[in-house]
């Protein structure tokens, strides 16, 4: 369905161990990896601007207004 296209994840870093691009406290695009999910990962928009694999022990997820996830989504 289109409305589960439009919706966007985000999640909050609240551990960084061993990954230099990850920020404590900072919010994160979260982008649709199944199978990664299945395996304990997230696949994160990090600092570099490209997106990796992360723990998902590492993040929160977060609810955000649709003004806020605009502000914060990823220019594609």
């Amino acid at each position: 369905m289109a409305k589960e296209k439009d919706h966007k994840k985000f999640a909050l870093c609240i551990e960084n161990k061993d990954c230099e691009d990850l920020e404590k406290r900072k919010i994160y695009q979260v982008l649709q990896d199944d199978e990664a999910e299945k395996e304990g990962y997230l696949r994160i928009v990090d600092e570099s601007g490209e997106d990796y694999l992360y723990p998902q022990s590492y993040f929160i997820f977060v609810q955000l207004p649709r003004e806020a996830q605009e502000a914060l989504q990823v220019a594609s």
